[in-house]
């Protein structure tokens, strides 16, 4: 049972070395539209590579009603289902609470669509990626001079 409980253990400090940022924006599909709960835990739960299984070991919740959560079956989970959810995923539980419907997407509304999805998937980049989608940024803005 300990070896268990420290497998799990080693496991979330892992997760967490991956994702040492909070996310803090709602993912956003291409045609600027907020994606619904399921889909938006998918995407985060896919950022950090992480099974349903793996995230039903790390926080108790079963990998069944995972599923349901992400195929849009369960559409207003408890807080604290989001809770956990948020933590594992390294996101703001406000942002998942608006994602589920249960306060108001203008609460969190202070970054603009597109800058949430560019914060989104530049987890994912190494710093020399980032620095030439920067320098990408910047060749952009230089032509409209």
């Amino acid at each position: 049972m300990l070896n268990l409980f420290i497998n799990q253990l080693s496991f979330v400090e892992n997760v967490l070395k991956r994702e040492s940022f909070m996310n803090i924006f709602v993912i956003m599909s291409s045609a600027g539209e907020i994606l619904s709960l399921g889909r938006t835990l998918k995407q985060y739960r896919e950022n950090i590579s992480l099974t349903l299984r793996q995230v039903e070991e790390v926080t108790g919740i079963s990998n069944a009603y995972l599923s349901q959560l992400e195929n849009d079956k369960i559409k207003k989970p408890s807080a604290n289902v989001l809770y956990k959810l948020a933590s594992i995923y390294r996101v703001e539980l406000e942002t998942l609470l608006a994602a589920a419907g249960i306060i108001q997407e203008a609460s969190i509304e202070s970054n603009p669509p597109l800058m949430r999805t560019i914060a989104f998937y530049a987890g994912n980049l190494s710093d020399d990626d980032k620095s030439k989608v920067v320098e990408f940024m910047q060749f952009l803005q230089s032509k409209k001079k």
